[in-house]
């Protein structure tokens, strides 16, 4: 059996607590990993990503439920120093990565609306296709806690509606396909922690968009989501339990004080059933 290295063995000593245990956590609880399982781990070069891989490759080790992985890096089209980075980092970190070449960035460099939202929609369809190649039936992406937090309120701050970012969900366009998230429950001060206890030097944003942008010490820059951060950052030194405040906020939704709300395209509006005095609200047709 393969000997685990210090960086892998940091994550059950130094931080059994922050990290190893939130990770397991969150896979028991959303059910995310089953046997016989062939998992595509979505590796970008940043610090979430790199360190899920280490996560789950000594969980493939050593786990009761036997699964198979494949540790998958696209490149959408990084520049030399950051694709060396990532092989460097893959190496020390003794992951045995699979790199495939896209133009993404080539492809949207010139879309002048949404091109993130273009970005993320490309790169999610080779990631898909590509697992699919290999024979995956799963793709698993770095998304943490602050992310899920960031997302309700991003959500409700700037796109009118209650959504949170979903543990796994099955894919549209892949048939047998779904998608997890590992480290829903892991927060990012212990990932960043980890970072820094092992010596460990990511690529922060490798984006052409946001490589020519401003960019602070710890990757952010000025965007929606960086807004987002700081305005949690405000909030918890008010109230330090706010970030768990919005997670249980959309594990305990209320359909009977909620205006009107949709599952796909069947709309549901309190006032439907308001004077029959029923707690069930009837259906209402889409654009009423």
């Amino acid at each position: 059996m393969e000997i685990p290295n210090d960086i892998e063995l940091s994550l059950i000593k130094k931080f059994r607590q922050g990290i190893w245990s939130r990770f397991l956590k969150g896979i028991k609880d959303y059910d995310l990993i089953h046997e016989g399982d062939k998992i595509a781990v979505c590796i970008s070069g940043g610090k979430d990503s790199m360190m899920m891989a280490v996560c789950m490759k000594r969980l493939q080790r050593y786990s009761k439920v036997p699964f198979d992985v494949e540790y998958m890096v696209m490149d959408p089209g990084y520049s030399p120093e950051n694709r060396q980075r990532i092989i460097d980092n893959a190496a020390k970190l003794e992951i045995p990565i699979k790199i495939f070449d896209t133009q993404i960035f080539n492809s949207v460099v010139n879309v002048k609306q949404n091109p993130c939202y273009l970005c993320a929609r490309m790169r999610r369809g080779y990631l898909y296709k590509n697992a699919k190649d290999l024979g995956c039936n799963k793709i698993a992406l770095g998304h943490h806690f602050d992310d899920v937090i960031e997302t309700i309120l991003m959500g409700m701050l700037y796109g009118s509606q209650v959504q949170t970012m979903m543990p796994k969900i099955h894919s549209e366009n892949f048939e047998g396909m779904q998608l997890i998230r590992p480290l829903y429950m892991v927060r990012e001060e212990d990932i960043i922690h980890w970072c820094k206890y092992n010596g460990l030097e990511f690529i922060q944003c490798a984006c052409r968009f946001t490589e020519q942008s401003e960019m602070h010490d710890d990757g952010s820059g000025t965007s929606k989501r960086q807004e987002i951060k700081e305005l949690l950052k405000k909030l918890r030194a008010i109230n330090p339990a706010v970030d768990k405040n919005i997670f249980r906020s959309v594990e305990n939704v209320n359909l009977q004080t909620i205006i009107s709300y949709h599952i796909g395209d069947e709309y549901h509006h309190f006032l439907d059933d308001f004077d029959k005095g029923r707690s069930v609200r009837g259906t209402i047709n889409k654009g009423k």
